[in-house]
């Protein structure tokens, strides 16, 4: 079975590559937003739930933004340029996963004051949380099509043992 770029990633130079691409993104993400639930359902605007997740906020935006560039450079630029694209859900997995930047740099964006800066702490609580679900969205988009083999919607379906042959196109 073929596997996506996505998939070929994760896979590859086991654990580097599983832990600098998912497990480091995916554990800061994570803390955001269980800290983010805490925060709204709560209110509260200090503490060690707020510390964590503004640490989070920071860290994850910036990470992010090196890992969609690395790839930028490293894998969406050589293979549009060579057509190593292994279908729609290869496309589909690696741009979802590196969009994923913007919601999270927005994040780190408004946790430096660089974004929202005269808006009142509702309007950039909302932002904020807007931004962890477009992030989930985007990497739950690129878990779901990386993991899937990209040849499903190139290849021709299999022939049925018993049956014959038909000579009508098929659809």
């Amino acid at each position: 079975m073929s596997m996506t770029h996505y998939m070929e990633l994760l896979a590859s130079n086991q654990p580097w590559n599983l832990i600098i691409f998912m497990a480091i993104p995916v554990i800061l993400a994570e803390a955001l937003a269980i800290s983010e639930l805490y925060l709204l359902f709560t209110r509260k605007s200090s503490g060690q739930v707020k510390k964590i997740n503004r640490a989070a906020g920071l860290v994850v935006g910036w990470y992010f933004l090196a890992i969609a560039l690395y790839l930028f450079v490293n894998a969406i630029v050589p293979l549009t340029l060579t057509g190593g694209w292994r279908g729609p859900f290869d496309v589909i997995a690696v741009i979802s996963y590196v969009l994923g930047f913007v919601p999270l740099l927005g994040i780190s964006l408004l946790e430096i004051g660089w974004l929202k800066r005269r808006e009142n702490e509702e309007s950039k609580l909302k932002l904020h949380a807007t931004f962890v679900g477009v992030f989930l969205v985007l990497a739950h988009v690129a878990m779901i099509f990386g993991m899937l083999n990209p040849s499903l919607l190139l290849a021709q379906p299999a022939e049925m043992p018993g049956h014959m042959e038909t000579s009508a196109p098929v659809i």
